[in-house]
């Protein structure tokens, strides 16, 4: 999935996001404004045809009017048909003058608007880069990428803050799609994560689509983020102690957990439901990973209301809901709980 880049390449790498307006509407309301405009003009002069003169049979028709109104919002007119009256002199001076230098800068306008576009629209995104902070990077936007990031966005996160890194221009589109901020390169290079800011980020998921290429992608992130929380997909059982090596805070092997649902579903037909209940959004129950609250410090973690506290991380190590140090929460303690779902 991933290549290395040319090493003749630029240094720097360049954020995309979804413009807010597609093409394809941005030039139907310019087509529209200027069909308006004509119809606007068209009506007026067929109201006052009687201030127009024919010189070629002296009879204005309707299509006269409609070629009179097409010839001045385009251009100064042809001299074959020309204003008479004071009114209608007056509504072409100050009505359709203007008009017509509007629709101008409008047919002008649409052929330099998608380069001034494309330049302001690379400009905005290299000022979003340069402040990204608090994002989550999805390095690899597979199957299992994707999925992370439908369920971070049904979770309420903002497509906004994810930033997808992936060298597929298809895998991006889709992540473009969805809204992400996409950029199209290696990540396992220094210079592709430090143009995400990686230093700035909440957290990192890679999925790159094989595991010798997610474990240098997250020994690349650990070297450039030492505190960020890095989630790794591996599918060999055998890498799970390399990921972790390499600085992953949490491995997961999708091969691994299906096991673990279809041995599940073998000792109790509810048992895989349930776990797969608590890991999606929209479920009946979901877990919930929060820091202890001041006024839970002290009390044993069955006293956790409202949701059901299973249990906690002491520096760094698992106490379970049994143990005797989940008897008395302590300040820094973050809480594993079960709480109400969606549904």
């Amino acid at each position: 999935m991933f290549q290395r880049d040319d090493p003749r390449a630029p240094m720097h790498a360049f954020l995309r996001r979804r413009a807010a307006l597609p093409v394809w509407a941005d030039i139907a309301w310019r087509v529209g404004l200027i069909i308006a405009l004509i119809t606007a003009v068209l009506v007026v002069h067929w109201i006052e045809r009687d201030g127009l003169k024919d010189n070629l049979d002296g009879h204005i028709s309707f299509i006269d009017v409609l070629y009179f109104t097409t010839v001045t919002v385009t251009t100064v007119g042809y001299g074959d048909i020309v204003p008479v009256s004071d009114a209608t002199r007056l509504f072409e001076t100050f009505f359709v003058t203007p008009i017509r230098i509007f629709v101008w800068l409008v047919f002008l306008g649409t052929a330099y608007h998608f380069v001034f576009r494309n330049i302001w629209h690379r400009w905005r995104m290299s000022r979003i880069q340069k402040a990204l902070t608090g994002h989550i990077i999805v390095a690899g936007f597979g199957t299992s990428g994707s999925e992370a990031v439908r369920e971070l966005m049904a979770r309420g996160v903002d497509p906004a803050r994810i930033v997808v890194i992936d060298g597929s221009e298809a895998s991006l589109a889709l992540a473009e799609a969805k809204g992400c901020n996409v950029l199209n390169g290696d990540a396992t290079r220094d210079e592709i994560l430090n143009d995400v800011r990686i230093a700035r980020a909440d957290a990192m998921i890679v999925s790159a689509g094989r595991d010798d290429t997610s474990i240098l992608i997250t020994l690349t992130a650990r070297h450039l983020a030492p505190e960020l929380p890095i989630s790794t997909v591996v599918r060999a059982t055998d890498n799970e102690v390399l990921a972790r090596q390499a600085g992953a805070t949490t491995v997961i092997n999708p091969a691994s957990f299906a096991g673990l649902l279809l041995a599940g579903s073998c000792q109790g037909s509810h048992l895989a439901d349930y776990i797969a209940d608590l890991a999606a959004t929209g479920g009946r129950v979901r877990l919930r990973e929060r820091p202890v609250a001041a006024a839970e410090i002290g009390q044993p973690l069955h006293a956790v209301t409202p949701g059901l506290a299973v249990r906690i991380y002491r520096a760094g190590k698992p106490v379970g809901y049994w143990e005797a140090g989940a008897q008395a929460l302590q300040a820094g303690d973050t809480i594993i709980e079960i709480v109400p779902g969606d549904k």
